[in-house]
């Protein structure tokens, strides 16, 4: 597996683990409809929660959630949607972004978007 694949991979475990201790229920990981994936669907207060992980080694280049672009938030769109059909779901949605650092030996820096787009 490429350096990059395993390090989103982290990330995404990295979220996971967040999210839970955060109180949120975690549904599905890498939900994939057509070119979109959802790296986790989760559920808060009988809220459905799509995530975005951006994992990067560091913010020298800017912050891992500024590589979402619009294109990806059109993608992420449609396959929320797809999974609320799919799933006969009619609960409220949210986009959230969560942004992780991981460099070195440190903590990795997690930044929780709420409602990014």
């Amino acid at each position: 597996m490429a350096a990059h694949n395993e390090l989103g991979k982290q990330g995404e475990e990295l979220a996971v683990i967040y999210l839970q201790k955060n109180g949120y229920a975690i549904l599905e990981k890498n939900w994939r409809y057509k070119k979109a994936e959802i790296d986790i669907i989760a559920k808060h207060n009988n809220t459905l929660i799509f995530v975005e992980v951006k994992t990067r080694e560091t913010n020298y280049f800017g912050e891992p959630f500024e590589a979402v672009t619009s294109k990806k938030e059109a993608l992420f769109n449609d396959a929320a949607e797809a999974y609320l059909e799919e799933k006969n779901l009619e609960n409220e949605v949210q986009f959230d972004i969560i942004s992780i650092v991981v460099s070195g030996k440190s903590k990795p820096l997690i930044n929780h978007i709420t409602e990014a787009f």
